[in-house]
């Protein structure tokens, strides 16, 4: 394999402030977030924009937020996180396809990255991935579009580049990835549950920040497991456990 999509490169996740979607907002309504386009105090479940080609995560009020759920709106400065969660049926990624995509632990998601918004230097603790705009293939194959998996570790959530084939294998199996949208959506799965999830990245970023608060030691202990078990509840609807 030959080119920069083939090499396999481990990097920090950029955070910022999906830091705070770990917090209950518990202080006065001047302490809680607004809409970063009007001025809005919004309520603690809001939508958010990916601001480009900063990849700054952007609190937005639902009207606001509407402006960009369009179609037309993706070449624009803003991009729309969508708030679906969906759930994908049938048998998780198995041993060896987990293997191809180069994934050592069994938590992690997956991001299409456009290259422009991808080389991006990350411009400190407020900056998270985004997309630019740039239409590509479904599969993530396309021209300047890689896919990147994150996972935690104890030097925290890191990131490396999925070989194109197995990516364009694992969606031949999974053809709900064919509406994975760049930056802004991720396949989430937790190999040890049995789940594999389409949601917005914020989700997933929200899971990060958990999971960053809560990990001890190597294996990061029974209270970053506990938390996550927590996450997935409330993805799933369930009552959350004590």
């Amino acid at each position: 394999m030959k080119g920069p999509v083939a090499e396999s490169v481990t990097r920090p996740l950029p955070l910022g402030r999906l830091r705070e979607l770990a917090r209950a907002a518990t202080g006065s309504a001047e302490e809680r977030h607004r809409c970063e386009l009007c001025g809005e105090i919004v309520p603690d479940a809001h939508r958010h924009l990916l601001r480009l080609p900063s990849r700054e995560l952007s609190c937005a009020c639902r009207a606001c937020a509407v402006l960009f759920d369009r179609a037309n709106a993706r070449a624009g400065r803003y991009r729309a996180v969508p708030e679906s969660r969906e759930r994908l049926p049938g048998t998780p990624v198995d041993d060896v396809g987990w293997a191809a995509l180069g994934v050592p632990v069994g938590l992690a998601f997956f991001v299409r990255h456009d290259d422009v918004t991808r080389e991006q230097p990350d411009t400190g603790d407020d900056c998270d991935d985004g997309d630019d705009g740039h239409d590509a293939d479904a599969s993530g194959s396309g021209e300047g579009t890689t896919v990147t998996a994150y996972y935690p570790s104890p030097l925290g959530v890191v990131g490396t580049d999925v070989d194109p084939q197995a990516w364009e294998r694992l969606v031949r199996k999974l053809p709900s990835l064919s509406r994975l949208e760049p930056e802004v959506r991720a396949l989430l799965v937790h190999r040890d549950i049995g789940e594999q999830w389409l949601v917005g990245i914020d989700e997933c970023y929200r899971l990060v920040a958990r999971v960053r608060g809560t990990w001890s030691g190597m294996t990061g202990g029974d209270e970053v497991w506990h938390e996550i078990g927590r996450f997935f509840a409330e993805l799933r609807g369930d009552g959350v456990p004590a």
